[in-house]
Protein backbone atom coordinates (compact mmCIF):
# COMPACT_ATOMS: atom_id res chain seq x y z
CA UNK A 1 0.00 0.00 0.00
CA UNK A 2 0.94 3.58 -1.07
CA UNK A 3 2.95 5.42 2.47
CA UNK A 4 0.84 8.80 2.57
CA UNK A 5 2.95 11.62 4.33
CA UNK A 6 1.76 14.71 6.38
CA UNK A 7 3.31 18.13 5.08
CA UNK A 8 4.59 18.97 8.64
CA UNK A 9 8.01 20.31 7.00
CA UNK A 10 5.82 22.85 4.80
CA UNK A 11 6.06 23.63 1.27
CA UNK A 12 9.99 23.34 1.07
CA UNK A 13 9.31 19.40 1.31
CA UNK A 14 7.26 19.53 -2.16
CA UNK A 15 10.30 20.50 -3.97
CA UNK A 16 12.57 17.37 -3.18
CA UNK A 17 16.06 19.24 -4.90
CA UNK A 18 18.58 17.59 -3.22
CA UNK A 19 19.06 14.05 -1.33
CA UNK A 20 18.01 14.38 1.89
CA UNK A 21 14.56 12.81 0.84
CA UNK A 22 13.71 10.14 3.41
CA UNK A 23 13.58 7.12 0.78
CA UNK A 24 10.95 5.48 2.66
CA UNK A 25 8.41 7.82 2.00
CA UNK A 26 8.42 7.49 -1.81
CA UNK A 27 6.29 5.40 -3.42
CA UNK A 28 6.33 3.91 -7.48
CA UNK A 29 2.78 5.10 -8.92
CA UNK A 30 1.33 3.96 -12.49
CA UNK A 31 1.62 6.66 -14.64
CA UNK A 32 -2.04 6.07 -15.72
CA UNK A 33 -3.16 6.36 -11.83
CA UNK A 34 -2.04 9.86 -12.14
CA UNK A 35 -3.76 13.15 -13.16
CA UNK A 36 -3.27 16.75 -13.65
CA UNK A 37 -4.81 19.41 -11.13
CA UNK A 38 -7.61 20.97 -12.57
CA UNK A 39 -6.55 24.35 -10.37
CA UNK A 40 -2.86 24.08 -11.70
CA UNK A 41 -1.73 27.70 -12.85
CA UNK A 42 0.12 26.92 -15.58
CA UNK A 43 -1.65 26.25 -18.81
CA UNK A 44 0.96 26.72 -21.37
CA UNK A 45 4.06 23.84 -21.71
CA UNK A 46 6.83 24.08 -23.95
CA UNK A 47 5.98 21.48 -25.75
CA UNK A 48 10.15 21.82 -26.72
CA UNK A 49 11.36 21.80 -23.09
CA UNK A 50 9.14 19.43 -22.58
CA UNK A 51 10.41 16.64 -25.15
CA UNK A 52 14.18 17.25 -24.03
CA UNK A 53 12.77 17.15 -20.37
CA UNK A 54 11.12 13.29 -21.75
CA UNK A 55 14.72 12.26 -23.08
CA UNK A 56 16.55 12.82 -20.33
CA UNK A 57 14.19 10.88 -18.51
CA UNK A 58 14.06 8.35 -20.49
CA UNK A 59 17.78 7.69 -20.62
CA UNK A 60 18.45 8.11 -16.69
CA UNK A 61 14.91 8.35 -15.56
CA UNK A 62 12.72 10.66 -13.23
CA UNK A 63 15.07 11.81 -10.32
CA UNK A 64 13.10 13.48 -8.44
CA UNK A 65 9.88 12.36 -7.12
CA UNK A 66 6.49 13.97 -7.95
CA UNK A 67 4.46 15.10 -5.39
CA UNK A 68 0.49 13.73 -5.19
CA UNK A 69 -2.83 13.56 -2.71
CA UNK A 70 -5.24 10.58 -3.09
CA UNK A 71 -8.65 11.50 -4.47
CA UNK A 72 -12.20 10.03 -3.74
CA UNK A 73 -11.96 8.14 -7.06
CA UNK A 74 -8.39 6.15 -5.75
CA UNK A 75 -6.62 8.04 -8.62
CA UNK A 76 -3.63 10.65 -7.26
CA UNK A 77 -3.98 14.07 -8.23
CA UNK A 78 -0.57 16.09 -8.84
CA UNK A 79 0.28 18.69 -6.09
CA UNK A 80 3.17 19.21 -7.90
CA UNK A 81 5.30 17.99 -10.86
CA UNK A 82 3.20 17.81 -13.38
CA UNK A 83 5.55 19.25 -15.79
CA UNK A 84 7.45 15.89 -14.99
CA UNK A 85 4.70 13.56 -14.89
CA UNK A 86 4.00 14.96 -18.89
CA UNK A 87 7.71 14.41 -19.63
CA UNK A 88 7.41 11.04 -18.10
CA UNK A 89 4.38 9.91 -20.13
CA UNK A 90 6.52 10.89 -23.11
CA UNK A 91 9.47 9.54 -22.74
CA UNK A 92 6.87 5.90 -22.36
CA UNK A 93 7.62 5.34 -18.14
CA UNK A 94 4.58 3.35 -16.49
CA UNK A 95 5.86 4.00 -13.20
CA UNK A 96 7.38 6.98 -11.91
CA UNK A 97 8.29 7.99 -7.80
CA UNK A 98 5.49 10.05 -6.17
CA UNK A 99 5.21 11.25 -2.29
CA UNK A 100 1.79 10.91 -1.47
CA UNK A 101 0.15 13.97 0.61
CA UNK A 102 -2.41 13.93 3.06
CA UNK A 103 -4.93 17.16 2.64
CA UNK A 104 -7.95 18.47 1.70
CA UNK A 105 -8.55 20.14 -1.57
CA UNK A 106 -8.62 23.59 -0.55
CA UNK A 107 -4.69 23.14 0.98
CA UNK A 108 -3.52 21.22 -2.14
CA UNK A 109 -4.92 24.05 -4.02
CA UNK A 110 -3.03 26.60 -2.46
CA UNK A 111 -0.13 25.05 -2.21
CA UNK A 112 0.56 24.16 -5.92
CA UNK A 113 -0.22 27.34 -6.77
CA UNK A 114 2.69 28.73 -4.28
CA UNK A 115 4.47 25.92 -5.97
CA UNK A 116 4.10 27.46 -9.17
CA UNK A 117 5.05 30.56 -8.12
CA UNK A 118 8.27 29.92 -6.02
CA UNK A 119 9.49 28.12 -9.56
CA UNK A 120 9.15 31.34 -11.27
CA UNK A 121 8.49 29.83 -14.67
CA UNK A 122 5.18 30.67 -15.09
CA UNK A 123 4.15 33.88 -17.51
CA UNK A 124 2.99 36.74 -15.99
CA UNK A 125 -0.95 36.04 -16.86
CA UNK A 126 -0.87 32.97 -15.18
CA UNK A 127 0.96 34.52 -12.30
CA UNK A 128 -1.34 37.02 -11.94
CA UNK A 129 -4.23 34.55 -11.92
CA UNK A 130 -2.16 32.60 -9.35
CA UNK A 131 -2.66 36.00 -7.26
CA UNK A 132 -6.01 36.81 -7.75
CA UNK A 133 -6.79 33.21 -6.76
CA UNK A 134 -4.47 32.92 -3.89
CA UNK A 135 -6.07 36.23 -2.60
CA UNK A 136 -9.68 36.22 -3.45
CA UNK A 137 -10.19 32.20 -3.13
CA UNK A 138 -8.04 31.72 -0.39
CA UNK A 139 -8.21 34.50 1.84
CA UNK A 140 -4.10 35.82 1.23
CA UNK A 141 -3.71 39.70 1.50
CA UNK A 142 -1.13 40.81 -1.07
CA UNK A 143 1.08 41.06 1.82
CA UNK A 144 0.54 37.51 2.91
CA UNK A 145 0.83 36.49 -1.10
CA UNK A 146 4.44 38.58 -1.09
CA UNK A 147 5.81 36.91 1.83
CA UNK A 148 4.55 33.33 0.80
CA UNK A 149 6.51 33.65 -2.54
CA UNK A 150 9.43 36.30 -1.76
CA UNK A 151 8.80 38.88 -4.01
CA UNK A 152 7.84 42.58 -3.02
CA UNK A 153 3.73 43.70 -2.48
CA UNK A 154 4.40 46.31 -4.92
CA UNK A 155 5.15 43.17 -6.96
CA UNK A 156 2.15 41.43 -6.47
CA UNK A 157 0.28 44.11 -7.05
CA UNK A 158 1.76 45.34 -10.27
CA UNK A 159 1.26 41.20 -11.27
CA UNK A 160 -2.53 41.40 -10.72
CA UNK A 161 -3.07 44.62 -12.52
CA UNK A 162 -2.54 43.13 -15.57
CA UNK A 163 -5.91 41.43 -15.44
CA UNK A 164 -7.08 44.88 -15.95
CA UNK A 165 -6.34 44.96 -19.61
CA UNK A 166 -8.77 44.28 -22.01
CA UNK A 167 -9.07 40.91 -22.72
CA UNK A 168 -7.32 40.43 -26.19
CA UNK A 169 -4.37 42.27 -25.00
CA UNK A 170 -4.06 39.67 -21.80
CA UNK A 171 -4.27 37.03 -24.55
CA UNK A 172 -0.68 38.82 -26.09
CA UNK A 173 1.12 39.02 -23.01
CA UNK A 174 0.23 34.74 -22.17
CA UNK A 175 0.98 34.17 -25.52
CA UNK A 176 4.40 36.68 -24.96
CA UNK A 177 3.44 38.50 -28.17
CA UNK A 178 3.87 41.37 -25.39
CA UNK A 179 6.20 42.03 -22.52
CA UNK A 180 5.14 42.54 -18.81
CA UNK A 181 7.01 45.93 -19.34
CA UNK A 182 5.00 46.84 -22.47
CA UNK A 183 1.49 45.53 -20.61
CA UNK A 184 2.68 48.04 -18.09
CA UNK A 185 3.00 50.81 -20.38
CA UNK A 186 -0.25 50.09 -22.13
CA UNK A 187 -2.08 49.96 -18.52
CA UNK A 188 -0.88 54.14 -18.06
CA UNK A 189 -4.03 54.90 -20.76
CA UNK A 190 -7.01 55.96 -20.13
CA UNK A 191 -8.88 55.11 -22.75
CA UNK A 192 -9.75 51.48 -23.58
CA UNK A 193 -9.59 51.23 -27.37
CA UNK A 194 -6.13 53.16 -27.35
CA UNK A 195 -4.85 50.28 -25.06
CA UNK A 196 -5.74 47.48 -27.94
CA UNK A 197 -4.62 49.84 -30.70
CA UNK A 198 -1.08 50.39 -29.22
CA UNK A 199 -0.96 46.52 -28.34
CA UNK A 200 -1.26 46.22 -31.87
CA UNK A 201 0.92 48.44 -32.91
CA UNK A 202 4.02 46.58 -30.51
CA UNK A 203 3.51 44.08 -32.19
CA UNK A 204 3.86 45.03 -35.91
CA UNK A 205 6.75 47.71 -34.99
CA UNK A 206 8.67 45.59 -32.63
CA UNK A 207 8.33 48.68 -30.30
CA UNK A 208 10.71 48.83 -27.06
CA UNK A 209 9.45 49.03 -24.04
CA UNK A 210 10.96 52.53 -23.85
CA UNK A 211 9.05 53.25 -27.38
CA UNK A 212 5.89 52.03 -25.81
CA UNK A 213 6.04 54.47 -22.73
CA UNK A 214 6.08 57.53 -24.97
CA UNK A 215 3.67 56.40 -27.38
CA UNK A 216 1.06 55.79 -24.45
CA UNK A 217 2.20 59.36 -23.29
CA UNK A 218 0.97 60.90 -26.39
CA UNK A 219 -2.18 58.47 -27.06
CA UNK A 220 -2.85 60.23 -23.54
CA UNK A 221 -2.50 63.81 -24.68
CA UNK A 222 -4.47 63.22 -27.90
CA UNK A 223 -6.91 62.03 -25.59
CA UNK A 224 -7.05 64.71 -23.58
CA UNK A 225 -7.21 67.25 -26.60
CA UNK A 226 -9.65 65.47 -28.09
CA UNK A 227 -11.94 65.86 -24.77
CA UNK A 228 -11.60 69.41 -24.80
CA UNK A 229 -12.30 70.04 -28.08
CA UNK A 230 -15.83 68.91 -27.74
CA UNK A 231 -16.24 70.54 -24.65
CA UNK A 232 -15.29 73.86 -26.33
CA UNK A 233 -17.64 72.94 -29.99
CA UNK A 234 -20.49 72.36 -27.43
CA UNK A 235 -20.04 75.64 -25.62
CA UNK A 236 -20.17 77.68 -28.94
CA UNK A 237 -23.41 75.69 -29.92
CA UNK A 238 -25.19 76.43 -26.90
CA UNK A 239 -23.85 80.30 -27.10
CA UNK A 240 -25.42 80.38 -30.76
CA UNK A 241 -28.77 77.96 -29.63
CA UNK A 242 -29.06 80.85 -26.74
CA UNK A 243 -28.38 83.53 -29.22
CA UNK A 244 -31.06 82.29 -31.66
CA UNK A 245 -33.47 81.61 -28.73
CA UNK A 246 -33.43 85.42 -27.87
CA UNK A 247 -33.74 86.63 -31.28
CA UNK A 248 -36.98 84.64 -31.91
CA UNK A 249 -38.11 86.10 -28.34
CA UNK A 250 -37.63 89.68 -29.58
CA UNK A 251 -39.48 88.67 -32.68
CA UNK A 252 -42.56 87.50 -30.60
CA UNK A 253 -42.49 90.22 -28.40
CA UNK A 254 -42.27 92.61 -31.57
CA UNK A 255 -45.49 90.89 -32.87
CA UNK A 256 -47.50 90.80 -30.22
CA UNK A 257 -46.66 94.86 -30.22
CA UNK A 258 -47.89 95.52 -33.63
CA UNK A 259 -50.70 93.48 -33.55
CA UNK A 260 -51.82 95.16 -30.57
CA UNK A 261 -51.60 98.51 -31.72
CA UNK A 262 -53.12 97.32 -35.38
CA UNK A 263 -55.81 95.59 -34.40
CA UNK A 264 -54.84 92.70 -36.92
CA UNK A 265 -53.01 89.76 -36.49
CA UNK A 266 -49.29 90.61 -37.52
CA UNK A 267 -46.53 87.94 -38.05
CA UNK A 268 -42.44 88.04 -38.91
CA UNK A 269 -41.11 85.48 -41.06
CA UNK A 270 -37.33 84.86 -40.75
CA UNK A 271 -36.08 81.90 -42.31
CA UNK A 272 -33.01 82.10 -41.65
CA UNK A 273 -29.37 83.78 -42.68
CA UNK A 274 -29.31 85.01 -45.74
CA UNK A 275 -32.81 83.86 -46.86
CA UNK A 276 -35.75 86.46 -47.60
CA UNK A 277 -37.49 88.26 -44.36
CA UNK A 278 -41.33 88.64 -44.56
CA UNK A 279 -44.37 90.13 -42.58
CA UNK A 280 -47.61 88.79 -42.76
CA UNK A 281 -50.68 90.43 -41.95
CA UNK A 282 -54.35 88.68 -41.55
CA UNK A 283 -57.62 90.90 -42.31
CA UNK A 284 -60.83 89.66 -43.40
CA UNK A 285 -62.68 92.03 -45.39
CA UNK A 286 -62.40 94.34 -47.91
CA UNK A 287 -63.05 97.46 -45.52
CA UNK A 288 -60.30 95.44 -42.86
CA UNK A 289 -57.78 96.05 -45.70
CA UNK A 290 -58.83 99.68 -45.99
CA UNK A 291 -58.59 100.30 -42.93
CA UNK A 292 -55.11 98.74 -42.61
CA UNK A 293 -53.58 100.54 -45.19
CA UNK A 294 -54.86 103.89 -43.65
CA UNK A 295 -53.59 102.85 -40.26
CA UNK A 296 -49.93 101.93 -42.14
CA UNK A 297 -49.93 104.50 -44.73
CA UNK A 298 -51.67 107.33 -43.14
CA UNK A 299 -55.15 108.72 -43.27
CA UNK A 300 -54.77 110.45 -47.08
CA UNK A 301 -53.82 107.04 -48.45
CA UNK A 302 -57.55 106.72 -50.28
CA UNK A 303 -57.30 110.64 -51.53
CA UNK A 304 -54.34 110.41 -53.79
CA UNK A 305 -56.42 108.06 -55.71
Amino acid sequence: MAKKNSLGRGLDSLFLENDETDKSSISMLRVSEIEPNPTQPRKKFDNEALAQLADSIARHGLLQPIAVRENESGFYRIIAGERRWRAAKMAGLIEIPAIIYDMDDKRAAELALIENLQREDLNPIEEALAFRTLIRDYGMTQEDTANQIGKSRSAVANSLRLLDLPEEVVEMVADESISAGHARAILSLTRQEDMLLLAQRIIEKSMSVRETEAAAKALNIQAQNEEVEPDAASARNEEEEHRAQMAQSYLRSLERRVSSNLGYRFRILDAGEGKPKKIEITYNAQDDLESLLCRLCGADFFKET
